[in-house]
C-alpha cells in the first residue's frame, strides 16, 4: 500500500478531483442563489412585516445559524427519504440546505446594511409619499446591496470551502472522489486530499482578494 505522494497516483486521480470541484462550483451556485435570495426576503420581512411574523422568522432563522450544519444535513436528507419523497438527489437536498443555512446569515448583513442607512432617506421617502415598493426598489434596496455586498459575498465564499460537508449524503464532491478512489485502489488519499485543497485555494483566493478590494472601495463611497 503506497503510503507517500505519487505522480502517477496524482495524474489518475485528478481527472474525478476536477469533476467532484464541478459539482462543488455546482452546489456554490444552487445554495448560493438561496442564500441571496432568501436572506433578502427574510431581512425585509422582518422590517416590514408583522411584528409577530417578523418574530417567528428571526426566531427560525436563529435557530438555523445556532445550529451546526452537518446536524441540519443529516436530519433534512434523513426526514426527506423516510416522509417526503425518498427519490429526491442529494445534491437538490444538499444544496437546499446549504443555502438555507447561510441565509441565516446573509440575513443578518442585510439587516445591518439597512440599519445603516441614514433615518434622512425614510424621512425623505415618507415625505415624497412613495409607495412601498418604490421606497425599497429606487431608495431602499440599493443603498443596502452597496453596504451588504462585501459582506454577503464573503458568506458565500465560506459556504464554498462548506459543500465538502455534503459528502456525508453521498453528494460526489472532491472528498467524495478522493475517498472513492481510495477504497478501489487503497491508496491516493494524500495526492486527492492535496489536490482538493489545491483546487479549493485556486478558486477562493482570487475572490477574497477581490471582495477585500470591494469592500475598500465601498468604504470610501460617501454614497
Amino acid at each position: 500500500m503506497q503510503t507517500g505522494w505519487s505522480n502517477e497516483t496524482a495524474r489518475e486521480i485528478f481527472p474525478a478531483m476536477w469533476d467532484g470541484f464541478i459539482v462543488v462550483l455546482q452546489v456554490t451556485v444552487v445554495a448560493g442563489l438561496i442564500a441571496v435570495l432568501l436572506g433578502l426576503l427574510v431581512a425585509v420581512v422582518q422590517r416590514v412585516g408583522h411584528p409577530a411574523v417578523g418574530r417567528t422568522v428571526g426566531a427560525v432563522m436563529q435557530f438555523v445559524r445556532n445550529t451546526p450544519l452537518l446536524v441540519q444535513v443529516l436530519l433534512v436528507w434523513t426526514a426527506t427519504s423516510l416522509y417526503i419523497n425518498p427519490d429526491w438527489s442529494a445534491f437538490a437536498v444538499g444544496s437546499a440546505v446549504l443555502g438555507v443555512h447561510y441565509a441565516s446569515y446573509t440575513a443578518e448583513s442585510y439587516r445591518a446594511g439597512i440599519e445603516a442607512i441614514p433615518v434622512g432617506q425614510w424621512e425623505a421617502a415618507t415625505a415624497l409619499s412613495l409607495p412601498t415598493h418604490r421606497v425599497w426598489g429606487a431608495v431602499i434596496l440599493p443603498q443596502m446591496m452597496r453596504r451588504s455586498t462585501a459582506a454577503v459575498a464573503n458568506w458565500i465564499i465560506a459556504m464554498f470551502k462548506e459543500v465538502p460537508t455534503l459528502f456525508i449524503i453521498g453528494v460526489l464532491e472532491m472528498i467524495s472522489q478522493a475517498q472513492k478512489y481510495q477504497g478501489q485502489h487503497y491508496t491516493g488519499a494524500v495526492e486527492g486530499y492535496t489536490i482538493a485543497g489545491l483546487l479549493f485555494l485556486a478558486a477562493s483566493y482570487p475572490v477574497a482578494v477581490a471582495m477585500r478590494r470591494l469592500e475598500n472601495r465601498l468604504a470610501k463611497s460617501h454614497y
